[in-house]
Parts: structure tokens; C-alpha cells; sequence
């Protein structure tokens, strides 16, 4: 493959470009609560009977 032809490949589509992409790392920590506090919902009852 030519080098033009990979740098071509390379490239965001020009639509996405204007796009502002969050970093990886908030999608973890959004992932990460998100688990959290939908086990929290569901077990509530036996997290109150713990306590």
C-alpha cells in the first residue's frame, strides 16, 4: 500500500470530525456509576436489611 493511500484510510470521516468525542476514561467512570446505582435500585431491600 502507498503511503497516500493509508493516510487516506486513516482519516475521520468529515462528518464525525465535527464531532467533540468525550475522553474514554468518563465513558468508564459513567459506566462504572451507572452499574452502581442501578444494583443499588435493585438490591435496596437487602442493603436496608444489612444495616
Amino acid at each position: 500500500m502507498s503511503d497516500q493511500n493509508k493516510n487516506q484510510n486513516n482519516k475521520t470521516p468529515s462528518r464525525m470530525s465535527r464531532l467533540a468525542w468525550p475522553k474514554a476514561k468518563y465513558g468508564v467512570f459513567a459506566a462504572i456509576i451507572i452499574i452502581v446505582i442501578v444494583n443499588v435500585l435493585y438490591y435496596k431491600d437487602q442493603l436496608l436489611s444489612l444495616l
